[in-house]
């Protein structure tokens, strides 16, 4: 029997040209997403409590810290889950989850209020640093305030934008910089640094092995920046998949003693 006799409705307006839903299809069309995803939810139910992770996690990382930190770990995670195949998005820019469809993405922010879940992995604070070749030909500064007239390598995604704030003896600073150098790459930024063309503030996870070489060293060491959280973020679900599950405890594991510089 058609759908539409059992149903006792019609779903599709016909023309010769093209078919559309009528309301009652789009309820039902909506209604039949909504049990699919139930089930989708019970399988993930059951397969949980048998413990195995199996399907391809859509993954999106930032792209400095995905490089450094995350890209050496991928080969452990699949080695423990042979039945999973990840999917990794490197990028910066801060993604749509839901609609981007993406099941999980690590994001090193201070994060605001949404509909995502998210939890901790590690922190790191941003850094303030150049190299000792620039300081010696250009000076340390002694304060805050003496980094307006410097050389700053800027990186343009940074949340503060242009004026930088740090917590010292006296409070709260705040500095307008006028960068010589703008980039949307923290690594492009470090890089110039360590040309010795300017101050950076970069995170540590960034800097860090820089900071243990002393090819960049840190400045204004009293006067801390922001300190950021590294996050696990995923879709407001009932229920977490086992791969989604599965990736978040092993991250969580391999950050729990951090390489970079508290």
């Amino acid at each position: 029997m058609p759908l539409e006799t059992r149903l006792g409705a019609r779903l599709l307006q016909r023309t010769t040209r093209k078919l559309s839903l009528t309301e009652e299809g789009a309820v039902f069309l909506e209604r039949c997403k909504e049990l699919l995803a139930s089930v989708g939810e019970a399988e993930a139910e059951i397969t949980a409590h048998a413990g195995h992770a199996f399907g391809q996690p859509r993954v999106n990382v930032p792209v400095s810290f995905g490089w450094m930190h995350l890209a050496p770990l991928w080969a452990e995670f699949i080695r423990l889950h042979p039945k999973v195949t990840l999917d990794v998005t490197l990028s910066d820019r801060v993604v749509d989850l839901v609609d981007e469809g993406y099941d999980l993405a690590v994001r090193i922010a201070r994060l605001a209020t949404s509909s995502l879940i998210s939890r901790q992995l590690s922190s790191t604070r941003m850094i303030l640093c150049a190299s000792p070749t620039y300081l010696s030909e250009h000076g340390t500064p002694a304060h805050p305030s003496e980094i307006a007239s410097r050389a700053v390598l800027a990186y343009t995604l940074l949340s503060m934008g242009e004026n930088w704030t740090f917590e010292g003896p006296e409070g709260s600073v705040k500095v307008r910089i006028a960068p010589r150098m703008r980039a949307n790459s923290g690594e492009t930024c470090c890089a110039a640094a360590l040309q010795h063309q300017g101050i950076v503030l970069q995170p540590a996870v960034l800097v860090g092995e820089h900071l243990k070489s002393q090819a960049l060293v840190e400045v204004l060491s009293q006067y801390r920046s922001a300190e950021l959280g590294i996050y696990a973020v995923y879709p407001t679900r009932r229920h977490v998949t086992p791969k989604v599950r599965h990736l978040i405890d092993f991250l969580v594991e391999a950050f729990r003693e951090p390489s970079w510089p508290a």
